[in-house]
């Protein structure tokens, strides 16, 4: 193989092997003019390998993701020992500002993908990194939390019958994996679209970090990169634990009625048909309902908010495991 052909370049720039470099994926303004700049770490081995590329706060409130990537990078844990590793802490470095999920122009980037040069600017933010970094990608981890104050057990998401994606979600050993069909226009469904292996992460929830769900990323990145033997032998390697719960099937509990929430079970739970999960009453002392359990299965969210209003979702419960 000659040099040129060993030669990684992305967004314009020449990453030989053996190299470490932080690009600037830059591409738009703030109405004040000023340049904004999205940090793209790229470390490299000597010695070929995959591209395993790392993502996180595609949506700008999700600040577990952020924290994961952070530590792996922290750690050294993205120095591969063959191959290359490409971390992307905030894509949403506009909703990250904002402490927002959305855009400026109040888009979900994670509906968006693959992007037009020309669309919203969540678009042209999907588009130039469906073209300048995602072809580099061998495989993909992508991290997010839950929305508002719904905290999501740490799980990893994949596209049913999927062979693949099932073995490579066992490596990494969330508590949970989920069956959910990929969304269109999602960063999921273009890598999809594209065969690139993608997990998706989801632990916690928005404007928050956990410092458990944290961990469980870090050393779900890790056995990953072990499994592909990327992880630099000097790293200490997370400790062996039982396989996944792999949930095909899970449905929503939605609250019956207005008022004040308050949740009686904790997230991961086992729970039984008719156990009692939460109480809603009113704030006068006249109205107390009991939320029990429609069926068995492991509770993988809750919402941790104190208020809700009649229909909004409260637990997330397995309705099968495989």
């Amino acid at each position: 193989m000659s040099t040129e052909e060993k030669t990684m370049i992305i967004l314009g720039e020449n990453i030989a092997p053996g190299q470490s470099k932080t690009l600037n994926f830059s591409f738009a303004k703030l109405f004040t003019s000023t340049k904004v700049e999205i940090p793209v770490i790229v470390e490299r081995s000597l010695i070929p390998g995959p591209t395993v590329l790392l993502t996180a706060g595609i949506h700008g409130d999700e600040i577990n993701g952020v924290e994961i990537v952070r530590q792996v990078i922290a750690k050294k844990i993205n120095k591969p020992k063959i191959g290359t590793t490409i971390s992307i802490p905030i894509l949403n470095i506009f909703g990250f500002l904002n402490q927002d999920r959305v855009f400026p122009d109040g888009r979900d980037l994670n509906r968006v993908f693959p992007g037009t040069k020309t669309g919203s600017l969540a678009s042209r933010v999907a588009y130039y990194f469906t073209k300048e970094i995602l072809p580099h990608a061998d495989y993909c981890l992508d991290f997010h939390t839950g929305g508002a104050q719904r905290f999501n057990a740490a799980q990893i998401r994949i596209a049913p019958k999927n062979k693949q994606l099932l073995s490579l979600a066992t490596v990494f050993n969330a508590p949970f994996t989920v069956y959910s069909s990929n969304t269109s226009k999602s960063y999921r469904n273009t890598c999809e679209q594209l065969k690139i292996p993608c997990l998706l992460f989801e632990g916690g929830k928005s404007l928050e970090s956990n410092k458990h769900i944290v961990k469980e990323g870090v050393d779900g990145v890790m056995r990953v990169l072990n499994h592909l033997e990327m992880l630099q032998t000097t790293l200490s390697k997370p400790t062996e634990k039982k396989p996944p719960v792999i949930i095909d099937k899970s449905t929503w509990i939605r609250a019956q009625k207005s008022g004040l929430l308050h949740i009686k079970i904790d997230c991961n739970k086992l729970v039984k048909k008719g156990e009692f999960l939460a109480t809603i009453t009113d704030p006068y002392g006249t109205m107390r309902f009991k939320v029990l359990a429609p069926n068995e299965g492991y509770i993988i969210n809750v919402n941790q908010a104190s208020i809700v209003n009649q229909g909004d979702a409260i637990f997330h419960i397995s309705k099968h495991i495989v």
